[in-house]
């Protein structure tokens, strides 16, 4: 009877198995099937937090991009900034260790698909003609004191005011991009698609689908205008995990353009 001599392990075999095989697993996970990614800042409070974690299913970005659906108008998305308002706004330009340069991630909302026409007057938005009822961010802001009805970014659908677009009262998003807003209403809450203009498909990572961190989160968070960061955390501790879905504003106003 012949047995089989079991071979060890060849050095490349150990160094796949123990260290290259989790990387190019946790690789694959994260750029093709799903990812966590966190906030950072407050332009898209009330609705997210500073800090807190997003999931974000990757495999969706990849359907669009083949052309199987797309995102929606209300969808939260995570994308790089344009190349050109990246290399004139400072914000939007990071380094690592001065070994070299790198556009951020942004997290904002879809505004605009492709071939609408957006207006921005008055803090009000319009899209396609009809207006869109942003009650579901600006009522926390006109609460808080600081909704920016006046400033150039609330009365220009771009604004000139970074150097990279001309001030114009509207915009036709070209085919392939969005023109994303954050939450954030307050004459400096957000660098969005007012400043850099609309952003490519091919710059969106994915949709913010839900909070999963921290579990838990005080029920209240006040603003200090002056100081534009978080004023007070208040209340009761309430669960955190929440699936991020499209304020009803969006469906209406999907439902009136379709008149």
């Amino acid at each position: 009877m012949t047995r089989l001599q079991s071979t060890a392990p060849t050095t490349l075999q150990k160094v796949w198995k123990d260290f290259l095989e989790p990387i190019v697993f946790a690789v694959v996970i994260t750029q093709f099937v799903a990812t966590l990614v966190g906030v950072d800042g407050v332009s898209m409070m009330p609705n997210l937090r500073d800090r807190e974690r997003v999931f974000v299913p990757k495999y969706e970005t990849w359907l669009h991009k083949a052309g199987v659906g797309d995102f929606s108008r209300g969808d939260i998305v995570i994308f790089k900034p344009p190349r050109e308002a990246s290399a004139q706004i400072g914000n939007l330009n990071k380094n690592f260790l001065g070994l070299w340069a790198y556009r951020p991630f942004l997290i904002k909302r879809v505004i605009g698909l492709p071939g609408d026409t957006i207006t921005v007057q008055g803090g009000e938005v319009t899209v396609n003609g009809v207006k869109l009822d942003s009650g579901w961010t600006t009522d926390y802001w006109r609460q808080q004191g600081c909704w920016d009805n006046q400033s150039e970014l609330a009365n220009n659908t771009t604004s000139s005011r970074a150097g990279v677009m001309p001030d114009q009262a509207e915009i036709t998003v070209p085919p392939a991009h969005y023109f994303v807003m954050g939450d954030n209403r307050t004459a400096n809450g957000s660098e969005d698609s007012r400043l850099f203009g609309p952003v490519a498909r091919r710059d969106v990572a994915g949709r913010a689908a839900a909070v999963v961190w921290p579990i838990m989160r005080k029920t209240n968070a006040t603003y200090d205008c002056a100081s534009e960061r978080v004023g007070e955390l208040s209340g009761a501790n309430k669960l955190n995990w929440r699936l991020l879905s499209r304020p009803a504003a969006f469906d209406t106003l999907k439902s009136e353009l379709k008149k």
